[in-house]
């Protein structure tokens, strides 16, 4: 006889058939449909995917006084068969419900399948116990302009080019700004650098000596980060550079303050 599982909290439900329902990266209606029969839940009425599919479980749990459907969802959603194809859309689904499912102790393991895993009462708590680097770049509130450029290296659990490509949205940030098209550090001496006047994107009024030093000091700290990951990385084999998710972490931090620098910068055409 099979395992009866405590109903879980609707807000849990309804987190899951946020992730799995999602408008942009979740199952189709039509997946949908077909995996609500496969796991025998009469599907629902809804707005959208998400309201659809969290009021089907929803339903189905509260007459079954167990949350063993949305546990059989999971499963054959998660089915790394599904995934041959889409090794990074697994990645994202597997992270997303783990964020959810530490609030009741289960995560998703590599198999698809629902596991024991840390419990959390809090975000920061979630945060903390999630395995996922995107969560904890999303709980710092990490610039989007950063997230833009390496989401698929880090769902593919890969910090070396997730690092390269971070750093090159800065300097395509500063050619949009501006309609340069240089790179590297020519093209920080070019837009970031104060010369004999203002800085073309500047962080201040470029004005006093105290701006003046932090201007400079944005324009050599992004001078650094491009010596530091861009060139190494054009020129040396992976196997001769690791970045470890710390390092990694680090850098899309001090990268995500540079991005918010830029948002409130003067930039002179």
């Amino acid at each position: 006889m099979a395992t009866r599982h405590e109903p879980w909290p609707a807000t849990v439900v309804t987190a899951v058939a946020g992730v799995l329902g999602d408008t942009d990266h979740g199952l189709t209606g039509r997946e949908t449909g077909q995996l609500l029969a496969v796991v025998k839940v009469p599907d629902a009425d809804g707005g959208n995917k998400r309201d659809r599919l969290a009021g089907a479980l929803l339903t189905q749990q509260a007459r079954q006084g167990a949350s063993n459907c949305v546990i059989a969802f999971i499963k054959v959603a998660m089915a790394p068969v599904r995934y041959v194809q889409q090794p990074h859309t697994f990645s994202r689904r597997q992270d997303d419900l783990d964020e959810v499912l530490v609030h009741v102790g289960l995560r998703v393991n590599d198999q698809g399948q629902v596991a024991r895993g840390p419990a959390a009462a809090t975000l920061s708590e979630a945060a903390r116990h999630a395995s996922s680097l995107r969560a904890e770049l999303r709980h710092r509130s990490t610039h989007p302009e950063v997230l833009r450029y390496c989401t698929l290296e880090i769902l593919a659990k890969n910090p070396f080019h997730a690092s390269l490509e971070a750093v090159k949205s800065v300097a395509d940030r500063l050619r949009q700004l501006t309609g340069q098209g240089l790179d590297g550090a020519r093209l920080v001496d070019v837009v970031l650098t104060p010369g004999h006047g203002t800085a073309r994107v500047a962080i201040n009024a470029n004005a006093t000596g105290p701006e003046l030093d932090e201007q400079k000091g944005l324009a050599n700290l992004v001078k650094g980060l491009f010596s530091m990951y861009r060139n190494p990385a054009a020129h040396e084999p992976r196997l001769h550079r690791t970045v470890t998710d710390e390092e990694l972490l680090e850098l899309l931090t001090t990268l995500s303050m540079v991005h918010r620098r830029l948002d409130s910068a003067h930039v002179t055409p």
